[in-house]
């Protein structure tokens, strides 16, 4: 079994905390359903967040999901100039039989501009 790493964003349309909810788990079920993922195939998830939402944590999405034996952790992006606001992001770890080229990273709605050479 390899160690991989999955990423995924989406972008909020407000900061606020019942929609921080629904769209970062949103987030997360597209991450477990498109690599065919349980959560004890999960190793960490970092969250990130852009400096303009602060209505609640990503993580406890995760955790309202039932993913509550994984360690997670939130820290906020940089504030650059131009940036796309509002943008959750993920960065798994995981434990798949996937190779590397395989592992489906999922970037929802506007975030998909983000990136869009792994955006699936």
């Amino acid at each position: 079994m390899a160690v991989r790493a999955v990423r995924g964003a989406v972008q909020l349309d407000q900061d606020e905390a019942g929609h921080m909810d629904e769209q970062v788990g949103a987030l997360l079920t597209a991450i477990m359903e498109r690599n065919e993922l349980t959560a004890d195939d999960l190793i960490s998830i970092w969250f990130t967040a852009t400096p303009d939402l602060h209505s609640d944590f990503p993580a406890a999405a995760a955790r309202k999901l039932g993913i509550v034996d994984v360690p997670l952790i939130c820290a906020q992006e940089l504030d650059i100039e131009g940036a796309m606001p509002r943008v959750v992001r993920v960065l798994a770890h995981i434990e798949s039989e996937r190779p590397r080229a395989d592992i489906a990273h999922v970037y929802l709605g506007a975030a998909a501009a983000l990136r869009k050479d792994i955006a699936q």
